[in-house]
């Protein structure tokens, strides 16, 4: 999955931790249907939880129905159809998704994180420039929010406006130094502007800050192995597709933002005889069968 989904995704998850819990029925309720909606309403929530749980392990299949039913059951909760609209973006149910999160938005309009779910749905069908403005009405609301300016940095990007893209890749690490998605993009960018001594140094940094970083760990091999240092590159290249080895799929590349620089090279790369072995290696491990214990 595209980093910027996937970003996005966990902060679809993450959001309803803070959902408030319904309101316990006072006493003496006059009218039984009141009664009825506020149990209605805790139910829709308890469900809209257990939603958001499956999310995070990326039960998708399991989540949804889930949270089609909390939508239901809990209607005047904005954070209920956020959820729903980000399940409904992972599985490219774009028109459904910005059904929800327009009707999460007319609920709460101060809502940050439903304006970068909308500009998520943008960027996915690549309409970058109605994305861009989702996400500045975003930061609007949440302007040190690290996601919202990645995720404007990578809609700049799509569009060429690099400079753009760059400032707001910079403000995202400002915001959170640990935030390696930001360096690795801005890496990115060095190197198909032949910057390759500046795209090493970010994706140095990335690999420092998250020593399981797949995917700057491999642009770094590259690199390395490109400019004449290859015993080092291969072993981090190698390093890099036990971590993750989706990395070996060009398309999958392309889909994170790899330019056609990087990706002509990450191509040769991975032709190597050493790099392909690694990748045989662990395509045997992932498919033997487990060792049954002896008696």
């Amino acid at each position: 999955m595209p980093k910027h989904v996937r970003l996005i995704s966990f902060l679809m998850v993450c959001s309803l931790w803070s959902m408030p819990k319904a309101a316990n029925a006072q006493a003496l309720i006059p009218h039984t249907l009141q009664l009825d909606g506020t149990k209605l309403e805790k139910q829709g929530l308890t469900l809209a939880q257990e939603a958001a749980q499956l999310a995070q392990f990326q039960q998708i299949d399991l989540a949804l129905p889930r949270a089609r039913l909390a939508s239901q059951l809990a209607p005047k909760n904005d954070k209920v159809w956020l959820l729903l609209g980000g399940l409904q973006l992972q599985t490219k149910e774009f028109d459904g998704a910005i059904a929800s999160l327009k009707r999460a938005q007319s609920i709460n309009p101060k809502n940050g994180d439903i304006l970068f779910a909308l500009g998520s749905a943008n960027f996915q069908q690549k309409n970058y420039q109605a994305a861009i403005v989702n996400y500045q009405d975003g930061l609007k609301l949440k302007p040190n929010d690290p996601e919202g300016l990645f995720n404007l940095g990578n809609a700049y990007y799509l569009l060429g406006r690099l400079p753009d893209a760059i400032v707001q890749y910079n403000t995202a690490v400002s915001q959170d130094k640990k935030f390696w998605p930001a360096l690795n993009n801005i890496g990115l960018i060095n190197y198909e502007q032949g910057d390759i001594p500046g795209a090493i140094k970010r994706w140095q940094s990335a690999v420092t800050l998250d020593k399981q970083a797949a995917e700057p760990l491999l642009a770094l091999a590259v690199a390395l192995y490109t400019k004449g240092d290859r015993q080092q590159g291969l072993s981090l290249g190698e390093a890099a597709l036990r971590i993750d080895q989706r990395y070996a799929n060009l398309d999958f590349l392309k889909e994170n933002l790899w330019g056609d620089r990087l990706l002509s090279d990450t191509k040769k790369f991975l032709e190597l005889p050493r790099i392909q072995a690694a990748l045989q290696q662990r395509e045997n491990s992932s498919s033997a069968p487990e060792q049954q214990p002896t008696q």
